[in-house]
């Protein structure tokens, strides 16, 4: 980019965001810091910049509900009726191992994480037995998978919730503050050296002979490779296939007083999910009302998926508790045929690092992993 065509620019702002970079990622949240972060882990002398269109970012990275989750047994269930068993059990693998490396890499304080478990809650009693019954075949392949013992187990602890005539606990699932968690990311990034620029819209990625070039609102970027880590956006960058963005729609009461109740909940396989927050119920989902509608970009409420939640939570969340809803908001989530994520070359210098299925707080950080040891050995 030659000096002439950006008048604006000072000598420093074009001598230190507009030199040609080792690796650009494109996305600021989960998987895009995380990538960062590894890239400069492994390699202390690599440039890494890192463009985010908003200036928070986009996607639902900052406005997921905080699960630290990494499968409910209706869910996993049914993932093995649709997808191959070997899929199904690598990708839980990765959540859990996605879960560890960012309690490691950022600390449990720094993201208020606590072990409270998750709970599947069912309101048809066949149900609920189809899925007890399979918790011993469950827990094997927990244990074969993440060598960890009885995941699951059958609780008494959520009759207090109206409707529900059964449960399940997973103990070692549990919750984080997710704006603590990001910032605390985002500090991360910066002290292990990656630069960072926000409010910076991609346009349009040409992958050249040895080197990329990112036309934007800004200018031109150049760099060495590119990780795409847009999730539910990336087929406005790039022709991926079974990527599809899918809209959550949130709401969160006022504190209640007495809360009876701590931890995750997750209901019909996990279309529906809540947990407590400072004496708050923070409750979202309903996407499966609505598939067509919710497959979108667009950040705006569904008014019957909210009348939905607003019922649930009347009748059976909190159905002897006197409360008021007090904010209401959507993320965009990036999802597909299978679960697992894809994390591929998509043209010689591009790499996609995509489709968390909705978990990305657990596989998030693995998945930056993954995408860093393949730029670093291409």
């Amino acid at each position: 980019m030659k000096i002439s065509e950006n008048v604006n620019y000072s000598y420093w702002e074009l001598d230190q965001y507009f030199k040609t970079f080792d690796v650009i990622v494109i996305g600021s949240g989960i998987v895009g810091l995380s990538t960062a972060i590894s890239i400069r882990q492994k390699n202390k002398k690599a440039s890494v910049l890192v463009l985010e269109k908003g200036f928070m970012p986009t996607g639902a990275s900052t406005k997921n509900a905080g699960f630290a989750c990494f499968g409910s047994p209706s869910e996993i269930l049914d993932d093995l009726s649709k997808i191959k068993e070997d899929t199904v059990w690598e990708t839980v693998k990765l959540r859990w191992k996605g879960l560890q490396l960012l309690r490691k890499r950022i600390g449990d304080k720094n993201m208020d994480f606590h072990c409270w478990g998750g709970y599947e809650l069912f309101d048809k009693k066949e149900e609920f037995d189809r899925c007890a019954d399979k918790l011993g075949y469950l827990n094997k392949q927990m244990k074969a998978a993440l060598s960890l013992k009885n995941v699951y187990s059958v609780t008494q602890k959520t009759k207090n919730f109206g409707s529900i005539r059964g449960a399940l606990l997973n103990k070692y699932e549990g919750q984080i503050n997710t704006g603590i968690m990001m910032q605390s990311l985002f500090s991360l990034a910066i002290k292990c050296g990656v630069k960072i620029l926000n409010n910076i819209n991609v346009s349009k990625i040409i992958d050249t002979s040895g080197r990329v070039e990112l036309q934007t609102n800004a200018g031109v970027f150049k760099s060495g490779k590119v990780v795409v880590a847009t999730n539910g956006f990336a087929s406005q960058l790039l022709k991926i296939k079974d990527v599809k963005p899918a809209r959550a729609q949130v709401l969160i009461t006022k504190p209640i007083k007495n809360l009876k109740f701590k931890g995750t909940f997750h209901y019909q396989q996990g279309y529906y999910y809540f947990r407590n927050i400072n004496n708050r119920v923070l409750f979202g989902g309903g996407r499966n009302l609505d598939p067509e509608k919710e497959t979108t970009t667009s950040f705006d409420l569904n008014p019957a998926i909210q009348k939905r939640l607003d019922l649930l939570l009347k009748e059976m969340i909190l159905p002897e508790s006197k409360y008021e809803i007090e904010h209401r908001w959507t993320g965009i989530m990036g999802v597909g045929s299978e679960k697992k994520p894809i994390i591929n070359f998509v043209s010689p210098n591009v790499l996609a690092a995509v489709r968390m299925g909705g978990m990305g707080v657990a596989i998030g950080s693995m998945v930056g992993e993954i995408a860093a040891d393949k730029i670093c050995g291409a």
